[in-house]
């Protein structure tokens, strides 16, 4: 008799535990949040217009402060986005609250907030271990029942973020992330330890899915708490490898003595304070930097050692020590914002209307990766080959970004130049161009006859001025283009109105 009692305790005790796990899970998923996105991205080919809308899914997850954490990706460029509860038919409109386009990552909010009710605020945790199990829960594309899968975590190092081509720690897992997925929540012992991001479409590749880590969300929900975008900083100098015995050599360092030679700082760059080409960095934030530019940021697991960059904020310091010509010599470098590109091609950028400028019927766009990418999926084979080759050059303080002819509309003003696109210009009536603002106001403060563009080549094309201005509006009215330039391209406001009531004689 004594045994049969213990036997139903035993029993009892294990329903009722089952039963605590299964409201402990049911509560977990009324917190994972299906997303709805009506998306009109720009058009690139056509700046003064949209794409047409798209209609996007995805995943989120509540956390504190009644905020909704989910990818950037799910919701750039939306302009109308409604959430759901997991076993709720009813959709609630929700905002953007902050956005991280670099780290893909973004905080939405709820107008109403009655949607928060009988959720729980998931916390976050810390980054598993290699080999331990964690599980996604999302909303694939294909049903919407919320799917959970489980995987291995295997790999923790950098890797290149397909939304925005930052470069930041991830996760990896072997389990597949379907479009939909993207902005679940990767879970750990209830606690939120990544966000599902993408997966690697690469030959051979089968169900590898990467996720924000950690390290980075904590990042970002610090970096949100004034509602001001500073992202990660940067540490302003280029390096490389030196695992080459004789370049080690030749750069002062001993046999025990490793690091990244420095061949580049750019010269706005606080770092352009404290390094110069040709010094070796030993170590950042008290971590030794390894020849192939690898930190042990965790026992025996390595990844670039820009996670110790990465962990510091804008105006933090940075610890740094240096080798420079035999000398040891430790400093601090005080981080500043990441610049828009350091690249004569600036990245992709989203939730902004794309900036041009048009006179005598040619389209001037700057050049950028929102363009090249307008070639489609096989931009790298698609795109000019310039815009290509123009992403290996750097920018300087003397030339920031290129301009390019993207098109001509054909009128009388062009005439000989109808087929001309893509082209690369380099000075207008001989002055150098920096920027796009640059180049638009020297168009603007003409006071030649003809306007000379030319190109690095000594291409030219010559339009003359008053034609021009005289066909302007001829020329908006017919292919039905609303404004001049984009919105905001010229700071003054006397420029400004002298558009505007251009734009009220073609109307």
């Amino acid at each position: 008799m004594k045994h049969l009692l213990t036997l139903c305790l035993l029993i009892f005790c294990f329903s009722q535990a089952a039963s605590a796990d299964n409201r402990e899970r049911e509560q977990l998923k009324r917190s994972i949040i299906k997303i709805y996105t009506t998306a009109a991205a720009p058009d690139y080919f056509n700046p003064w217009a949209l794409l047409n809308a798209q209609q996007l899914s995805g995943s989120g997850a509540v956390i504190k402060g009644q905020q909704i954490l989910t990818n950037a990706h799910v919701v750039a460029n939306g302009s109308f986005i409604q959430v759901q509860r997991h076993g709720d038919a009813q959709k609630f409109r929700a905002r953007v609250k902050f956005v991280s386009h670099d780290a893909d990552l973004a905080l939405l909010t709820v107008e109403d907030e009655n949607f928060f009710d009988d959720t729980r605020p998931l916390a976050l945790g810390k980054l598993p271990d290699l080999q331990e199990e964690v599980t996604v829960y999302g909303y694939p594309i294909g049903g919407k029942s919320l799917s959970i899968t489980r995987g291995v975590l295997s790999r923790i190092e950098h890797q290149y973020y397909a939304h925005a081509e930052s470069y930041l720690m991830a996760g990896q897992i072997d389990a597949a992330i379907n479009p939909g997925n993207s902005g679940g929540p990767v879970i750990s012992d209830g606690r939120i330890v990544g966000v599902a991001m993408q997966t690697n479409h690469s030959k051979g590749a089968e169900n590898l899915g990467y996720f924000v880590p950690p390290s980075v969300i904590r990042h970002v929900l610090e970096d949100a708490k004034d509602g001001v975008h500073q992202g990660f900083p940067e540490l302003g100098a280029v390096t490389q490898s030196l695992e080459s015995p004789s370049m080690k050599a030749a750069a002062g360092l001993t046999e025990d003595q490793e690091g990244a030679l420095v061949v580049r700082v750019f010269e706005d760059a606080s770092a352009a304070q404290v390094l110069q080409p040709g010094d070796v960095l030993l170590q950042v934030d008290g971590f030794d930097i390894a020849a192939d530019r690898t930190i042990e940021w965790r026992e025996n697991q390595r990844t670039n050692y820009h996670y110790a960059v990465d962990k510091y904020h804008v105006g933090d310091k940075l610890p740094v020590r240096i080798a420079r010509n035999g000398e040891i010599v430790d400093a601090e470098i005080t981080l500043a914002a990441t610049p828009p590109s350091r690249s004569l091609v600036q990245g992709e950028k989203f939730d902004q209307r794309p900036r041009y400028y048009i006179y005598g019927g040619v389209v001037f766009v700057p050049l950028n990766m929102n363009l090249i990418k307008r070639w489609g999926n096989n931009w790298h084979s698609k795109a000019p080959i310039e815009y290509l080759y123009a992403r290996n050059q750097w920018s300087s303080p003397d030339q920031q970004e290129l301009v390019v002819a993207l098109k001509v509309l054909p009128a009388p003003v062009n005439l000989g130049y109808h087929d001309w696109k893509n082209w690369i210009i380099e000075s207008v009536n001989g002055e150098a161009i920096q920027d796009f603002q640059q180049f638009a106001q020297l168009m603007e403060a003409s006071d030649e006859g003809f306007v000379e563009l030319k190109d690095s080549a000594g291409y030219r094309m010559v339009l003359d001025a008053a034609s021009a201005l005289e066909q302007q509006p001829f020329i908006l009215q017919t292919y039905q283009i609303p404004d001049r330039h984009s919105r905001g391209l010229f700071s003054s406001l006397a420029e400004r109105s002298g558009s505007e009531a251009e734009l009220g004689q073609v109307q």
